[in-house]
């Protein structure tokens, strides 16, 4: 019998698969049913629910993708889920797209009062949500990463719900979809420095950047 380990597969792709596709189908699946002009409401509303439905579905396979390619599924992954077909579920069931809307202010506020939480109790709770041991990275890198990152999520939540309120769908759809994630992604790149001097290696980096902790 060899003693070598099967190499572990590349998992890049699929943390972007996971992360950012059904956000991509929700997209794509409103464009598509969405109506031309501005004035049919229910062709809106109507698009806006096959929308969500894909989003739902989407999910769903994205969280059997993770488990089938990567053998496990984070917590943040499960609680994700949970919170998208529960909002969703009551999007469709209103007819409302506030549900939607208001679905990442829920997930944001979630992760930061997670992280805020085990702050408070001396817990770097981002390890355990994320289920990542990043190379190297000393106990005090991962409180630094989950104050830093508690802030972010509070940010996000604040920032999202001001947009609900304010802006057309449309308009917060295409800023969930681009700003938010280059947000995240800056915000992702803004610590490496913190975290390379608390000892984090380069392979740990390379994952750090292709998955960061996300909605």
């Amino acid at each position: 019998m060899s003693d070598i380990e099967p190499e572990k597969p590349k998992s890049s792709w699929v943390n972007l698969v996971v992360d950012f596709g059904p956000l991509l189908v929700f997209f794509l699946t409103y464009k598509y049913f969405s109506p031309s002009g501005s004035g049919n409401s229910l062709a809106t509303v109507a698009a806006v629910i096959n929308g969500t439905i894909a989003f739902m579905g989407a999910t769903v396979i994205a969280l059997a993708v993770s488990k089938w390619r990567l053998g496990h599924v984070s917590p943040m992954l499960w609680l994700t889920t949970v919170l998208i077909l529960g909002f969703g579920t009551l999007t469709v069931i209103f007819h409302n797209d506030f549900w939607i809307r208001i679905k990442p202010t829920a997930v944001y506020l979630m992760f930061s009062g997670v992280l805020f939480f085990g702050l408070w109790r001396g817990k770097p709770m981002l390890k355990y949500l994320l289920q990542s041991a990043f190379e190297g990275l000393n106990e005090a890198g991962w409180m630094k990463l989950s104050r830093n990152w508690a802030w972010f999520f509070l940010f996000l939540a604040v920032l999202n719900t001001a947009l609900v309120y304010t802006v057309s769908f449309e308009t917060w759809l295409q800023a969930k979809l681009w700003g938010f994630t280059v947000l995240s992604f800056v915000f992702t790149f803004s610590q490496l420095p913190m975290v390379l001097k608390h000892g984090m290696g380069e392979q740990a980096k390379e994952e750090l950047i292709e998955n960061p902790p996300h909605d």
